[in-house]
């Protein structure tokens, strides 16, 4: 686990990580001397809203971003802008993110696999704008609480590999695979909204659900889908079945997080997230150093 802290004189912004890799979520625990009445962080070239820890005090908030699996190594600025009574602050710390290698895997597969038929490219890209049109809305609120295993099944596939099919690279596998016999009940992994309920080209029945704060899950391959588009779910509950629905061989589940547009591995949400999850080292009261006020 990773943990840093930066200071100013009235704020004091604490990232926690895994690991500050790309695919990694890192949340962001943002303390202040006085009462704040908003927060929220910039990077990689998005804004994310922050959401207070108690309601009451309002000097201690969170901001959950992402490193995409694609970002390469290196420093990367943060900018924290709060709003407190006495005006504005904002401050901005770096975070050094280390180089990841991912696995590649080489597989012969059915022609179909790898280029659909032309007649299947409308519907392709609609589907792809689509979703990605759902991405990129953050809901204004935080919905979930924390974040659990939508199967019992471990993991089978490793986040990030490049699939490399009958001798052509494809893009790199943003999810993690349960390896979860037909029939599986799935679990949402958090509470939230769910913003899409149907089928799909490539991945078969899928659900999304929006978390709230640009946090969503999608769930992919199911045999049967249980929840409809605007009904809110608490984390737990059924949303659908594991089956082998879309462009796959074989029975699993299929679980994507995204974390303000990032692709970040869905098991290290569950360890920032989950149950289990550490609290943040609440650091010392800040002594001066970087702040700005507008």
């Amino acid at each position: 686990m990773i943990v840093a802290l930066a200071l100013t004189a009235s704020l004091t912004v604490t990232p926690t990580s895994r690991a500050m890799q790309p695919g990694e979520p890192v949340l962001l625990t943002v303390t202040s001397d006085r009462p704040l009445s908003a927060v929220h962080a910039t990077a990689f070239g998005q804004t994310t809203p922050g959401y207070e820890m108690s309601v009451a005090d309002k000097r201690e908030w969170r901001v959950l971003i992402g490193i995409d699996l694609d970002v390469k190594p290196g420093a990367y600025e943060v900018k924290v802008t709060a709003a407190s009574a006495d005006g504005p602050l904002e401050t901005a710390i770096q975070l050094n993110v280390r180089p990841k290698t991912f696995p590649t895997r080489r597989l012969s597969v059915d022609e179909a696999f790898v280029n659909p038929p032309a007649s299947a490219r409308p519907r392709i890209d609609a589907e792809a704008k689509e979703t990605a049109a759902i991405f990129d809305q953050a809901g204004a609120s935080r919905l979930w609480d924390t974040f659990v295993r939508p199967v019992p099944q471990p993991a089978n596939s490793a986040f990030g590999t490049r699939s490399v099919f009958n001798g052509q690279p494809r893009n790199a596998h943003s999810g993690a695979d349960f390896l979860s016999p037909a029939g599986t009940p799935v679990k949402a992994a958090a509470s939230g909204r769910v913003v899409l309920a149907k089928s799909l080209y490539y991945s078969g029945n899928t659900v999304i659900i929006d978390h709230g704060l640009g946090v969503f899950s999608l769930f992919a391959h199911l045999s049967r889908i249980d929840v409809r588009v605007g009904d809110d779910v608490a984390g737990g509950r059924v949303v659908g079945l594991v089956g082998a629905t879309g462009r796959v061989t074989g029975a699993h589940l299929h679980w994507t997080v995204r974390v303000a547009g990032a692709r970040v591995d869905p098991l290290a949400v569950l360890t920032l997230l989950g149950p289990r999850a550490p609290r943040p080292v609440r650091a010392p009261r800040p002594s001066p150093r970087r702040q700005w006020r507008w």
